[in-house]
């Protein structure tokens, strides 16, 4: 039986999904925030720059709201358009210090992802990077994951992006409303609206459960069958992970490192095609044989690692804004030797996973979930066995983009650590697919061995696709 999820709330109300990932920015094992980091050919116009972000926070909406959470749970929080808005405190601008390097870049970007967001205010920040090696610049772009996923951030840029260096004015939208809003105005008006929303609620209940009285007295069997089905999914998409965790990566700090690496699309995709599986099945055998070999090198082999991949929900209906994502473990095959047999393991374990009836079963919960007083959440997520890694696969855009005149030559994905030892995320934009790293030290204690290892996983799939038939 397939419950349907709560029904959308006004547009500035957030999901209760939303809501948890907002209030997960105040504690670091919970903060989802993720940043962008682009690399650009030469330094960018700064004075364009600035127009572009404040164009397109005129455009998106998110951009311009803060969170207003009334005093206690009687209302949904709402997004309100910030009366006190400052482009110049969400948009900076520094320099590297000599020589500066990628290197230097990544840990910079890093402590800016570590650092909690200021939830009095909209939730984003970036910064502009000047001084890189080469005469060229960077832009490091930062939102909560309460703004939206991956997939609404790639959206979201094409608001500030030019699809050629020089491109023609683009008119200046109006600035949107603001409103003083509190949480004691929202709590007023939502007790004021209590009984009709109470009314409201209460027929959509028994809507519902008039439904599925006519389900059972007219299929029953099928009906508890499907029933059954779903719980028995619940269980296993809510459930421990599938396989023990790694006896090396056990250890959690604050501490993190990022690590990139990048290959061409055409490599992976011809790779993944002559073992019979995707780009995205290609990438993640890469990385179970980079930390297959991580923990051979160590003296700790092991066969299988936890492993969680984010599942989005989006559909072309779904507004830019918010979150449209689940999620799945696997046990993923760090211990196979053989890389295309590595592929048809990792896909035949995604298909089962993606294939879960109870896929979307976060954001049924989400709601009870979002009740809970901060030590009770608290205790609910450290009730939870985290996997050991989590991977992100995000298409990007296929053409060339600019950025106020600057070419973006590459883009890397940082995400957050949710209580996992490894974040990785695949971009993959005009050709190129970019593979970052973020780590935390007190789980990877050898860097330089991690980074070979994770070289030679890939290194060993992309050779699939260069073999004769």
């Amino acid at each position: 039986m397939t419950y349907p999820p709560p029904p959308p709330g006004p547009p500035d109300e957030l999901s209760p999904l939303d809501y948890l990932m907002h209030r997960g920015e105040a504690h670091p094992a919970t903060r989802s925030a993720f940043l962008g980091v682009e690399i650009l050919d030469r330094p960018a116009d700064w004075g364009r720059l600035r127009e572009a972000m404040e164009r397109a926070s005129r455009v998106v909406i998110r951009m311009r709201q803060k969170v207003v959470v009334p005093p206690i749970p009687a209302t949904p929080p709402r997004w309100v358009v910030d009366p006190d808005f400052d482009l110049d405190y969400h948009l900076r601008r520094i320099a590297l210090p000599a020589p500066g390097t990628l290197r230097q870049l990544l840990d910079l970007a890093d402590v800016i992802l570590a650092s909690p967001l200021d939830t009095s205010r909209a939730l984003w920040e970036a910064v502009y990077v000047e001084g890189l090696e080469g005469d060229r610049a960077a832009l490091l772009s930062k939102f909560s994951h309460a703004v939206t996923d991956g997939l609404g951030g790639i959206a979201l840029f094409e608001q500030v992006y030019d699809t050629e260096r020089e491109p023609a004015p683009r008119p200046m939208p109006p600035v949107p409303i603001p409103r003083d809003v509190t949480g004691t105005d929202l709590l007023r008006d939502g007790l004021r609206q209590l009984p009709l929303t109470a009314l409201s609620s209460g027929a959509r209940l028994l809507t519902r459960a008039a439904g599925t009285a006519g389900r059972l007295m007219t299929a029953p069997g099928p009906t508890v069958a499907e029933a059954i089905d779903f719980a028995a999914s619940a269980r296993r998409v809510l459930g421990p992970p599938p396989t023990a965790r790694s006896p090396l990566l056990r250890r959690r700090s604050l501490a993190s490192r990022t690590h990139v690496l990048e290959v061409p699309l055409a490599d992976l995709r011809a790779a993944a095609k002559a073992a019979g599986g995707s780009v995205n099945d290609a990438y993640l055998a890469a990385l179970s044989g980079g930390l297959g070999r991580y923990h051979e090198a160590l003296g700790v082999p092991v066969a299988e690692l936890p492993l969680a991949l984010p599942v989005s929900l989006r559909t072309a209906d779904d507004p830019g804004a918010g979150n449209r994502i689940t999620g799945v473990t696997i046990a993923a095959p760090v211990g196979e030797p053989d890389p295309a047999e590595r592929i048809q393991l990792v896909r035949a374990q995604v298909i089962a996973r993606r294939g879960e009836s109870a896929l979307d079963v976060l954001d049924r919960i989400a709601p009870v979930l979002s009740l809970l007083p901060d030590a009770a959440l608290e205790a609910v997520t450290e009730r939870i066995t985290p996997p050991d890694i989590q991977a992100s696969n995000v298409p990007g855009y296929r053409q060339e983009t600019f950025l106020a005149g600057a070419r973006v030559d590459r883009q890397y994905g940082m995400g957050p650590l949710p209580r996992v030892a490894m974040m990785a995320v695949l971009i993959s934009r005009a050709g190129t697919c970019t593979v970052t790293f973020r780590y935390d030290t007190a789980s990877f204690t050898d860097t330089g061995q991690l980074e070979k290892s994770l070289q030679l996983g890939f290194d060993e799939v992309i050779d699939l696709g260069r073999k004769p038939a």
